[in-house]
């Protein structure tokens, strides 16, 4: 689950991490009344988006007058922001960070993730803040500092110590970034985060450590064991659809593409993706209901299917198991029933109570393509996607 950069630095500044000092709004007279509390000369107003790339985006400005603040405010608030990280329809700015400026002598990136070839978490940093690390990792690797940390023995001081000198700092500035270094760790374990990463990690002309921006990213599967991070949750910077699947126990992940999938199991999910772009089409989602799957979660995934306007073919492809054959057959000619469909059905049925589950599509009147087996079924939906480019 993603957090806002202002909910982020809160939690960062637990650890003991130095954040600047700031404010959020949700008003342009909320942004001016934080501005005249900070009393400084020079503020910045940053959207709260779960998105990268906002500064390009016009989601940051410098305001160099309290007096404009207002004003600045009420251009963000409630526009749509689109970014290169989000989708084309972008993300709603609802609430901003108003904070103060810094001097700022140099950036440096700091981040802790996960390292899933050798399954434990790795230390990223570099001396080149405030920047792209994937890009900076792509173009210039000899430029980023990876510590790998054994998660039985967990951060050792020394590799904290080999960090800091790596970034090539002040001997002054040993003692205020190692426990930053430490206190992210501590962060990322502590609230089992996929991501924490602070980027840029600054210095200023003081010669202060600060946290002038931050991203947390928490497991999903981890958020029964922290509440207080669940109720961050802002379900606006989410995707409708993905909402509305969850609320059913449904895994669902809108993509791009025109072919709607219904899937179960994730490793099926992921093959039957390939499959369709082996065939020329693109799938429009990645939708697992699941093992234990009842007809009524069937049923619910199908109508979400339905509700995406890109989605011009259904690909459904299961494997019965725990989920028979049978009781998907039955969720989606209950759907089938209730919704008004016009669009191309493909129906690939393993497993569990196979035949039966066929014979409920034959019996159902409705128009669905049962294939025979997956190497029919992937020639099925790349024909009809022929068709409909044509």
């Amino acid at each position: 689950m993603k957090i806002h950069e202002y909910q982020a630095k809160k939690i960062l500044q637990d650890y003991g991490i130095p954040i600047p000092r700031g404010q959020i709004a949700r008003t342009d007279e909320e942004a001016m009344r934080v501005a005249r509390q900070l009393a400084g000369g020079r503020f910045v107003l940053k959207a709260q988006i779960h998105a990268g790339g906002r500064g390009k985006a016009g989601g940051i400005k410098v305001i160099d007058r309290i007096e404009d603040v207002g004003r600045a405010a009420w251009d963000m608030l409630g526009k749509v922001l689109v970014t290169a990280q989000t989708a084309e329809e972008g993300k709603p700015v609802r609430t901003l960070l108003v904070e103060e400026v810094l001097d700022i002598a140099k950036e440096i990136y700091l981040g802790v993730v996960i390292d899933r070839q050798k399954a434990c978490p790795v230390i990223l940093a570099s001396a080149e803040g405030g920047v792209e690390i994937e890009r900076l990792a792509r173009e210039r690797p000899d430029r980023v500092i990876t510590e790998t940390i054994d998660p039985a023995v967990g951060l050792r001081s020394f590799q904290a110590n080999r960090i800091f000198y790596g970034l090539g700092l002040d001997r002054s500035l040993a003692q205020p970034v190692m426990a930053t270094i430490i206190g992210l760790y501590r962060l990322f374990i502590e609230k089992d985060c996929s991501l924490a990463e602070i980027n840029p990690l600054v210095v200023t002309d003081q010669g202060n450590i600060v946290a002038l921006d931050a991203k947390v990213t928490v497991d999903d599967n981890a958020l029964f064991r922290h509440p207080e991070i669940a109720g961050l949750r802002d379900i606006s910077q989410e995707d409708p659809l993905e909402v509305e699947a969850a609320k059913h126990n449904l895994n669902y992940i809108k993509l791009k593409g025109n072919v709607g999938c219904m899937v179960n199991g994730a490793g099926l999910a992921m093959a039957t993706m390939d499959l369709i772009k082996l065939v020329g089409a693109e799938p429009a989602n990645f939708l697992d209901v699941g093992g234990g799957a009842t007809s009524q979660m069937v049923k619910e995934g199908f109508r979400i299917l339905l509700y995406d306007k890109d989605v011009k073919m259904i690909f459904i492809n299961i494997f019965g198991g725990i989920l028979r054959c049978d009781t998907l057959a039955q969720g989606v000619v209950e759907a089938a029933r209730e919704l008004v469909i016009d669009l191309p059905i493909v129906v690939r049925l393993e497993g569990t109570n196979v035949e039966e589950g066929r014979r409920i599509f034959s019996e159902s009147g409705l128009a669905f393509t049962v294939a025979s087996g997956l190497a029919d079924a992937a020639l099925k939906v790349g024909e009809i996607a022929k068709r409909q480019v044509l």
